[in-house]
């Protein structure tokens, strides 16, 4: 039996999966814990990284890997390929400004004709932006900018800082996929090729990709970017032995569209620490709004998408105020009625990136003596962060895409009360995939695509589907609040 192994380096924690290549059967797993923060020192990944694979039994037997990773990280690196700052995560807002700057300088429209995408604060762009103007001595130093699966893949290699990896810091080294590049803000998911003109203007310094040329002038050196199924080489031998084939990387979103088969039709809907709204397309999608961004995807076609930055923290948060664990809060929340009595939570306990509002809070309403109740506040909860993706899911379909099922993914939706609840917030089939770390299994998918040369067509099987029951009523009377909401915010 061939087996693969698949990494998820997430916001929160690392997990490796190591499946049967021919069946994707799960062989064993692990994992290990990242620490919290909008920025993180990268070197907290590989150490967790590492911890995970010994958590898996390690990589014995292990014939090839691939690394799935949070996108939009901002990873600078020096000449020496030491870390020059913590890395600015996807849920780091401090870049607000430089995104609107940028926005102003280009254009909405002509930012998303060339990159897919309108900046916001979780993209990278704003971020090296960010740093150009409020850490110039660092600014002045950075040699390459890399994404964390970038790094990671990289380090995986053998390349690192003098003195602390068996290869030292070949930047030039460096690869990425056309999935997390296209998070950049720096990258046409059309032509498949990097805007260096946008790099340039956003950092003040020219940039060139790996390998098409010397960086010269001290130009910035961004990764190669991998076709899907390339592999960039093997894991270094004293990480893992001899011949371990690396496979190319994705961003996590992409990765889980992998790792579930996601086809033409399909929206998928992940509850994570962020929650996102994404679906397969064979064009690429330019919404000069900012609603939903045009990623390419892991496999050579595009991934629209939309994200909140309020997902399952939502009912993590509102469970902490009513002192209850999640299954009291499913509990409760299914004790209330659709609509929880009137009562509206706007979840945007983080700000928000969907739609834009950064430095929004959140906000109950409807609030009465007869309203107030634990059920209402949980069922509202609930119906307030469901409410939330669903203004992706009409994104999507406002630009045209077609919507014929939707796949409902993460820890969050193993709540009875997510799904009964999901069914009645979206007007579409609800289906619930069993159980399992799909952004390690999409990346498993790209380490069996490097090995064998094809991509693999494992089954993915069904742990539930809701009874279809549309209540209209629940979205219009959380958009009346959030109008409200986004008009005080902004």
């Amino acid at each position: 039996m061939s087996l693969v192994a698949g990494v998820d380096s997430s916001t929160q924690s690392c997990k490796v999966v190591v499946l049967d290549a021919g069946t994707g059967a799960l062989v064993r797993e692990g994992r290990a814990g990242h620490p919290d923060g909008t920025e993180i020192h990268p070197d907290h990944w590989w150490r967790a990284l590492s911890e995970a694979f010994d958590d898996a039994g390690g990589l014995a037997g292990v014939s090839a890997l691939s690394v799935g990773g949070q996108q939009h990280g901002m990873v600078l690196l020096d000449r020496e390929g030491n870390v020059l700052r913590p890395a600015l995560l996807w849920n780091d807002t401090r870049s607000a400004e430089s995104a609107a700057a940028l926005t102003e300088e280009i254009g909405a429209a002509d930012y998303a004709k060339r990159t897919g995408l309108v900046p916001v604060a979780s993209f990278t762009v704003t971020k090296v932006r960010w740093v150009r103007d409020h850490e110039p001595d660092i600014a002045g130093r950075v040699a390459a900018v890399a994404l964390p699966h970038d790094w990671l893949t990289w380090r995986l290699r053998g390349y690192g800082p003098a003195g602390t990896s068996p290869l030292g810091p070949d930047l030039g080294q460096l690869t990425t996929d056309r999935s997390d590049a296209s998070g950049t803000g720096y990258w046409n998911p059309a032509t498949g090729t990097y805007d260096l003109e946008l790099f340039s203007l956003a950092f003040g310094r020219d940039a060139v990709e790996a390998g098409q040329g010397a960086a010269d002038g001290g130009a910035v050196i961004l990764p190669r970017v991998l076709a899907p199924g390339a592999s960039p080489g093997t894991v270094h031998p004293s990480i893992a032995g001899e011949g371990v084939l690396l496979g190319a990387g994705a961003g996590d979103n992409a990765a889980a569209a992998l790792g579930l088969g996601t086809r033409p039709g399909d929206v998928v809907v992940s509850v994570g620490t962020s929650g996102t709204v994404f679906a397969v397309s064979d064009e690429p999608i330019a919404d000069p709004s900012g609603t939903v961004a045009g990623f390419a995807d892991a496999s050579g076609r595009f991934l629209p998408i939309a994200v909140t930055l309020n997902a399952a923290r939502v009912l993590t948060s509102v469970a902490g105020l009513l002192g209850v664990d999640f299954d009291e809060l499913s509990r409760l929340a299914l004790e209330a009625e659709p609509g929880a009595g009137g009562v509206v939570l706007v979840p945007y306990f983080e700000g928000e990136r969907t739609p834009n509002l950064p430095r929004a809070t959140a906000s109950f309403s409807g609030l009465s003596i007869a309203s107030t109740t634990r059920s209402n506040l949980a069922r509202a909860a609930v119906e307030g962060m469901l409410c939330g993706l669903a203004g992706g899911l009409d994104a999507l379909r406002g630009l045209g895409h077609p919507a014929e099922r939707l796949l409902l993914i993460g820890g969050a939706v193993q709540n009875p009360a997510v799904q009964r609840i999901a069914a009645q917030v979206f007007d579409l089939p609800v289906l619930v995939p069993s159980p399992g770390e799909y952004v390690a299994r999409g990346a498993a998918v790209q380490a069996a695509w490097a090995l064998t040369g094809e991509r693999p067509a494992w089954d993915v099987a069904l742990d539930g589907h809701p009874e279809p029951d549309f209540r209209p009523a629940i979205a219009e009377q959380y958009r009346a609040e959030q109008r409200k909401v986004a008009k005080a915010a902004g």
